[in-house]
């Protein structure tokens, strides 16, 4: 096994579900359960080597999101560890990261900063995302104004472009035009052969079977197989025809 790049180890993440007072049980003081704990991700543990591109399958509600947005250090397991061995992290996921009241031009300067790059190396790359992004005049308008498609073209250019060591990519590969998802793919090859590792959550086994050294599968939040791409996805396949 080469260098490690990302440790997981016997992960869980919790959520809490809560339960809503309506006002008249709340002015009769009645005693309502106000939150449920649900078990998002359970002792999941997993290693990724420098340089390797793992993919992520499980079904809707499996907590795939939920893990890669814990590597992201968006918010920390309930219980287990997460190392990063010192490398810096970016998540490229449709509806997460961006400032929906700035522009597209600000959320790269803003996106870059929290990435951990300078301020000189983002705006010396600003016009080669923009170009990348394809959203000409759009760059200059609020990101809320802008369509799922167009979300995921700026999030794919800025993560995919500005360098990190670990690149986490959330079902963005499947967004966006043809013209788009052909040159996504073709910067995903650029990637695999620079040296960045990388986890692909995605339900799009083509795109697996294309990109990744290996593959993890989860189910309900529970460790089920890790390993070659292609044994795995043959093994999730049967599971999904149950």
């Amino acid at each position: 096994m080469g260098d490690i790049a990302l440790e997981v180890s016997h992960v869980s993440i919790d959520y809490k579900n809560l339960m809503h007072m309506s006002l008249h049980q709340s002015l009769l003081k009645k005693e309502v359960k106000r939150a449920e704990s649900i078990r998002a991700v359970n002792d999941v543990s997993f290693k990724v080597e420098k340089g390797k591109i793992l993919g992520i399958i499980g079904r809707n509600g499996s907590g795939k999101t939920t893990l890669l947005r814990s590597i992201a250090g968006i918010f920390r397991p309930d219980e287990g560890y997460i190392d990063t061995k010192g490398n810096r992290v970016s998540l490229m996921a449709i509806g997460i990261g961006f400032n929906g009241n700035n522009t597209g031009r600000e959320n790269i300067l803003k996106s870059g900063m929290l990435l951990g790059c300078k301020l000189d190396y983002v705006k010396e790359h600003m016009e080669e995302i923009i170009e990348f992004s394809e959203l000409g005049d759009f760059i200059d308008r609020p990101v809320r104004t802008y369509s799922s498609g167009m979300y995921s073209k700026l999030s794919f250019s800025v993560t995919a472009i500005l360098d990190t060591d670990i690149m986490l990519v959330d079902e963005v590969l499947s967004v966006g035009d043809e013209h788009f998802r052909k040159k996504s793919y073709k910067k995903m090859e650029d990637l695999m052969h620079s040296n960045r590792t990388v986890l692909i959550v995605s339900h799009a086994t083509d795109t697996l079977k294309k990109f990744c050294d290996k593959v993890l599968w989860i189910n309900d939040g529970n460790f089920v197989q890790l390993g070659d791409t292609d044994k795995v996805l043959a093994e999730y396949d049967k599971f999904m025809q149950l």
